[in-house]
């Protein structure tokens, strides 16, 4: 029997500090990573006497890090979505694309034309070679959301249209996922298309099935398993309760294995998962039980988590504007002569000026615009997004996560 229950409007805000942590750290192997990229081009021998894999855990993570951002994008945007229309069915796709456009396009947009007049100053490190098709084509898969196969194609970008590759797979991710709301409108056939994307992750990385080497990295379908194994995890939140203590296990769980994907890399690779895409599905599951847990825990985190918090709550503008910190920092290493002593303070400087930039982005630029664009589009109770009262119960799983809100 059908019933009905009264629910108050639904903002989009809050946060939760579980998945900021899970952001803080996708954040900063992104930014240990992008370092190393450039101390190893420039044959710099820093991580000489060193243990492999603790090399390998400390520097070599970035790939695991976006793996990671896509676990919560997919996570986020879900639950925002349920919490606003009151099930995936009842998703506005003119809203939805609205809200995703004030979110990301203001930066990206900015991004690009700081890029383009760099291009066109001739500044080293910023110059996108001819043979990639130049400064009109770089901008035209940017917008399109195809840098990726760009790359794929013609080889790399500078590393400030590079770090653009997630963008693409995420944004046509969400191009299509509101449409696919709406076509199969009940949650236990969306699952059909979600599960399919997690299926088809691990062939799109695997060696044997994919012999392009950015493509294994870069591809759509290498990074939509993640993005719809968050989703998954929205729904299964949303519809579930769980008791404290499977809480406790389904943390402990994700974060065991998120420790053992992130610093046993050499074994997952000798038992081949590395080489049959399988290490990253690992990784991505591991994340999305941990914020699970986070979600409906409520957890608060202590005080010593607090640098990896700002980290996770600027990680968007983090990610887009990082390349400029490093690329500056790291000339100047150079011109002083590429001082062996210096490598642990340029990868701390790196991280703390990154953040600080992020921060800084965020909050005059790229906050106040979204929040302008959502504003003039009517966000607000009773108009866009907002929960609808009356809805069915069986269509309308409630969402536990009141309190502090995300995205």
């Amino acid at each position: 029997m059908a019933s009905t229950e009264t629910t108050k409007p639904a903002r989009s805000w809050s946060r939760l500090d579980g998945v900021d942590i899970l952001r803080g750290l996708a954040i900063f192997f992104v930014l240990m990573n992008h370092v190393n990229m450039r101390l190893r081009g420039a044959h710099v021998p820093y991580t000489k006497g060193l243990p492999d894999q603790l090399v390998d855990s400390l520097v070599w993570n970035g790939q695991q890090g976006v793996q990671i951002f896509f676990a919560v994008s997919g996570f986020l945007i879900t639950s925002t979505a349920i919490r606003r229309w009151g099930s995936l069915g009842r998703v506005n796709i003119r809203e939805f694309y609205q809200l995703r456009f004030a979110r990301i396009a203001p930066l990206l947009l900015l991004l690009l034309a700081v890029l383009s007049v760099l291009h066109l100053a001739r500044i080293s490190g910023f110059i996108v070679s001819p043979e990639t098709g130049g400064l009109g084509r770089a901008l035209l898969a940017a917008l399109t959301f195809h840098i990726n196969l760009l790359e794929a194609q013609r080889g790399y970008l500078p590393v400030n249209w590079d770090i653009l590759w997630s963008l693409s797979v995420e944004e046509t991710f969400y191009l299509v996922f509101p449409i696919a709301c709406l076509v199969f409108r009940r949650v236990r056939f969306l699952l059909v298309p979600l599960l399919a994307f997690v299926a088809l992750g691990p062939f799109a990385r695997s060696y044997a099935f994919n012999h392009n080497g950015v493509w294994r990295e870069y591809s759509y379908l290498g990074g939509m398993d993640a993005i719809a194994l968050g989703c998954l995890t929205a729904i299964f939140v949303a519809q579930c309760r769980f008791s404290r203590r499977v809480l406790i296990v389904l943390a402990s769980l994700g974060i065991a294995v998120l420790i053992f994907t992130l610093a046993f890399s050499d074994l997952l690779s000798k038992w081949g998962l590395e080489r049959n895409g399988l290490s990253m599905s690992f990784l991505a599951i591991g994340a999305c039980m941990v914020i699970a847990a986070a979600a409906q825990s409520k957890w608060d985190a202590p005080r010593i988590f607090k640098p990896l918090l700002g980290l996770g709550q600027h990680s968007y503008e983090i990610y887009l504007t990082h390349g400029f910190i490093v690329l500056s920092l790291f000339n100047l290493f150079v011109a002083a002569g590429k001082p062996m002593m210096a490598v642990p303070i340029l990868f701390a400087v790196v991280i703390v000026l990154a953040a600080l930039l992020g921060m800084l982005v965020a909050r005059g630029y790229s906050e106040p615009v979204n929040r302008w664009l959502r504003n003039r589009w009517g966000d607000g109770p009773g108009h866009l997004g907002s929960v609808v009262e009356g809805i069915e119960v069986s269509e309308t799983p409630k969402l536990y996560i009141e309190g502090k809100s995300e995205n």
